[in-house]
């Protein structure tokens, strides 16, 4: 019986098809495609056994091992786990690592069981290299770029865009020493998944937050990294008292019911708390320490403010925070790349550069 393929194509991505990844859970964790569920034929350990045997003794000998660790109940257990996606999920589509030998194996079984899908054809090597060639291809088109001070939302400025990419959310990250999140942080391959997938049907201009290359766990591809630091700008400017509003929103409240909804009340309290004291903790060394010492004082009695329900008191370390360090750094920044940097198109506030982005998109 001739068991059905797929190419790889970024279609699959875009129509959102359900896929099932038969590769091993540590293969997984470091990146998947997207929409993708991990139901492994063989799990870590098996998998590790089944590589010695085939470097040691050769395809068949590892073959033979894999048929007896994955036997009798440990078999049924994977083909029900299948047959089960596959009922709630009928246009599911196998794959594995290059679309051999284990998703084969998975395609026979589920037929022996009386149900056929195909594999992706190369498997997620091939189409993680169409991915990788959607962003590569993504560097050639027009962009455009949102710049500011911390605090100017440009991250929400972007997502009012059809055509904005929001690369904070696909790293799971928010940029600065104070962006971690609840969540494990994206993986590099994850986040160039999820930009790719982004990417798919954008064809025209582009419009992308000003970020260093490194936000979180991931970097910026370096051909798409590349593309930002020559894109023109717009530039948010807004005071001080509104900037901290955001902050207060982002850095604050948002991670709080965040924390809480992961972890309950208590705990994640605790956690956000340590979390935000690590952060600046991590500046020590840019702050100094007389500068460090006087804002976690402020910190911690924002948080007892906090406590009590007074959530604005974190603007007493928030505010000396933004003048005294996040300003000069952005400003010097500024002032040293004067002569080369890309052009300013706009500058001006949070609603005009708004209409601004909008108007260089159409």
């Amino acid at each position: 019986m001739m068991l059905a393929t797929v190419p790889a194509s970024l279609n699959l991505i875009a129509q959102t098809t359900p896929l099932i990844d038969v590769r091993a859970p540590v293969e997984f964790v470091q990146g998947s495609l997207p929409g993708a569920v991990n139901l492994p034929l063989m799990v870590d350990d098996e998998r590790h056994q089944v590589g010695i045997a085939y470097k040691q003794h050769g395809q068949q000998v590892a073959i033979g091992l894999g048929e007896r660790l994955v036997s009798g109940d440990t078999k049924r257990a994977r083909v029900d786990a299948w047959l089960g996606y596959v009922a709630r999920q009928p246009d599911a589509i196998i794959y594995c690592f290059r679309g051999g030998l284990r998703s084969q194996i998975a395609q026979q079984w589920l037929a022996d069981a009386g149900i056929n899908r195909p594999r992706i054809d190369g498997g997620w090597k091939a189409m993680r290299q169409r991915l990788c060639q959607r962003i590569d291809e993504a560097s050639s088109q027009p962009m455009l770029v949102v710049a500011g001070l911390t605090g100017c939302a440009k991250t929400t400025l972007i997502n009012q865009l059809s055509n904005g990419i929001d690369l904070e959310a696909f790293a799971n990250h928010k940029g600065s020493a104070f962006g971690r999140q609840p969540e494990e942080p994206t993986t590099q391959i994850d986040f160039e998944h999820a930009l790719a997938k982004r990417l798919i049907g954008l064809t025209g201009s582009l419009v992308v937050e000003d970020e260093s290359r490194q936000i979180g766990n991931a970097n910026i591809p370096l051909t798409f990294w590349h593309a930002l630091q020559r894109a023109p700008r717009i530039r948010i400017e807004m005071p001080l008292d509104w900037r901290l509003e955001q902050l207060r929103r982002d850095y604050i409240e948002a991670l709080e019911q965040r924390y809480t909804a992961r972890y309950g009340p208590q705990e994640g309290w605790q956690r956000m708390r340590l979390q935000l004291a690590n952060a600046l903790e991590r500046l020590a060394k840019r702050l100094g320490n007389a500068r460090l010492q006087r804002l976690q004082r402020l910190q911690g009695m924002a948080f007892d403010a906090h406590a009590l329900g007074n959530i604005q008191a974190h603007e007493a370390w928030l505010a000396p925070l933004l003048t005294e360090y996040y300003d000069p750094l952005y400003r010097y920044h500024l002032e040293k790349h004067r002569d080369n940097r890309p052009v300013e198109l706009h500058v001006g506030d949070w609603e005009s550069c708004l209409e601004a982005a909008r108007q260089w998109s159409a």
